[in-house]
């Protein structure tokens, strides 16, 4: 029962909607929890006993955190002196970290040894075979609970947000499950935090036509870039990725494009259908894209691009390494010995480090995906190296940066590294991305491109007209939004008959372009899988 199929979109949801509308606010509660162990059992079956699981441990420890503050105030209140008072507060804040730290390994342990188990055992075996050793480690049969990888980072940060006080423990554990287990953010998120999602969750607001046309209208356009375009390219896309042995030059770079493409069109259009199935429910979503292609360079592309796992890394991981101990040390003998600019680029590679590690391992057990994240480290690392060059530049010919001199030569240069990654993420392991990488140079036939050559991998020529079209009509809506030109107030002030010729040339234009039916093969869902 995935977000893009009919059984969600016109038996699960309506119903959902339906049973939520006519009854009161505090069963409706009950019926979003409800709705989202239904949802998650269509997938994961007993499983859902994890979620469960979950929900009841960081329940547990955010109260127990909350009882270790009180506690230590109240302790360290009796206590006249100031020192007995400092070391009180000392101890208690010790108690409290450590059961942080107990959850956190808990959570991420389950985590890591059900994606990361059998990734292990494969490479132990192949440094055994290199040695000689004729015993080898047997992989697991292990079944993995659905969009894992995405409650697990908000139940982490829940914790750590009750740890440094940013919320209070959270005493009513059905407010958590309906943080954690609200159905249209399982399978592929946003990734929420408490302060953004839970009130609004709990709120439980009755249902509005203002509500149901916004949602209606968004999931409509997540469904266009779904299946009229990006189930299009994956017919290109599998062909090319599945045999790159057999390509080579702007092939290759078709490959590239194309997935990048797809992955875009797909996973922000089930963000689409994501938020329109919250905006029905009158819960604002947090927005996981915002036109990321027309960022000038890698950093302002990871602003626009999975908002919400940027965000939840920056807070997560590279706040809590900017204020550790080794940093601190390091900045402290850095500005002593190596000077300002070594001691700022030896900070950020120790800050930045963990973060895109983290980012590498978070997207699965395979090689290219921390050989991704390592990729846009270096990136990031040498633009921050760079940085004065380039600001003494703009100041020496005093340039405008947002003049489109400047910044179209920006994006199309952080194309090519979105581009370039992108095919490395895609690449069936590191070995097949670096053989399709060196291929990119190997005879760069420009003619493949009318030559015949695209209507060979897997698309006709309307198919491929209807993909074409597709991907400008979303390039000109992403360029109306990035101008502040579109949106959903600017949208209902649209006289009525332009408005629902509107709604009806979308709303047929997926009906009638998508692709589904005979001679199309149902395309899962990317996220879906990390």
């Amino acid at each position: 029962m995935a977000y893009h199929q009919g059984i969600y979109l016109f038996c699960f949801l309506p119903f959902v909607v339906l049973v939520y509308a006519l009854t009161p606010r505090k069963i409706r509660r009950a019926v979003l929890i409800l709705a989202g162990y239904v949802f998650f059992w269509s997938f994961s079956r007993w499983l859902v006993v994890y979620l469960i699981g979950v929900t009841t441990l960081i329940y547990g420890i955010g109260r127990h955190m909350d009882h270790l503050k009180a506690e230590g105030k109240k302790k360290a209140k009796e206590q006249g002196a100031r020192e007995p008072r400092t070391f009180i507060k000392k101890q208690y804040k010790s108690r409290e970290k450590r059961t942080l730290i107990a959850g956190i390994l808990l959570l991420l342990g389950i985590l890591g040894y059900l994606k990361y188990c059998n990734f292990f055992v494969t490479n132990i075996n192949h440094i055994l075979e290199m040695s000689g050793r004729s015993v080898f480690l047997q992989p697991q049969t292990l079944l993995v609970p659905i969009g894992i990888s995405f409650y697990t980072l908000e139940a982490v940060g829940y914790m750590a947000d009750v740890y440094w006080g940013r919320i209070h423990a959270e005493k009513n554990w059905a407010k958590i499950a309906l943080f954690l287990g609200f159905f249209p953010q399982i399978m592929e998120g946003p990734i929420g935090t408490w302060n953004e999602t839970a009130d609004a969750l709990w709120e439980c607001a009755p249902v509005r036509m203002e509500n149901l046309a916004q949602g209606a209208i968004r999931i409509v356009w997540g469904m266009f870039k779904k299946i009229v375009v990006a189930d299009r390219l994956y017919m290109i896309v599998q062909m090319i990725f599945e045999h790159y042995q057999n390509y080579h030059g702007v092939m290759i770079l078709v490959g590239a494009v194309s997935y990048t493409l797809q992955l875009y069109m797909e996973f922000s259009g089930c963000m689409d259908i994501v938020i329109g199935s919250g905006n029905l429910f009158g819960v604002a979503l947090p927005e996981n894209f915002r036109q990321p292609f027309f960022s000038g360079n890698a950093s302002e592309f990871w602003r626009r691009w999975h908002i919400t796992l940027g965000a939840w890394l920056k807070a997560y991981v590279f706040y809590p390494v900017s204020v550790s101990g080794i940093v601190k040390k390091w900045n402290h003998f850095g500005r002593e010995h190596a000077g300002k600019y070594l001691t700022k680029m030896g900070i950020f590679a120790l800050t930045l480090f963990p973060v895109w590690l983290s980012n590498g391992l978070w997207h699965g057990a395979q090689w290219n995906y921390i050989f991704y994240g390592m990729y846009y480290f270096v990136i990031l690392l040498a633009g921050e190296a760079v940085a004065p060059v380039r600001e003494g530049i703009l100041k020496k010919f005093n340039l405008n940066e947002k003049a489109l001199y400047w910044r179209v030569p920006q994006i199309l240069k952080t194309w090519v590294i979105i581009f370039t990654g992108e095919m490395f993420f895609r690449a069936n392991g590191l070995r097949a991305g670096l053989h399709m990488f060196g291929s990119i140079f190997h005879g760069f036939e420009l003619h493949r491109l009318w030559d015949g050559s695209l209507l060979r991998l897997g698309l006709s020529v309307p198919d491929l007209g209807i993909t074409v079209v597709g991907i400008l009509v979303v390039t000109v809506y992403d360029i109306l939004k990035e101008r502040e030109m579109l949106n959903w107030s600017k949208l209902q002030q649209m006289k009525v008959p332009s408005r629902w010729l509107l709604y009806y040339v979308l709303i047929f234009a997926v009906i009638l372009f998508g692709a589904y039916g005979t001679g199309y093969q149902q395309v899962d869902l990317i996220y879906a899988g990390f």
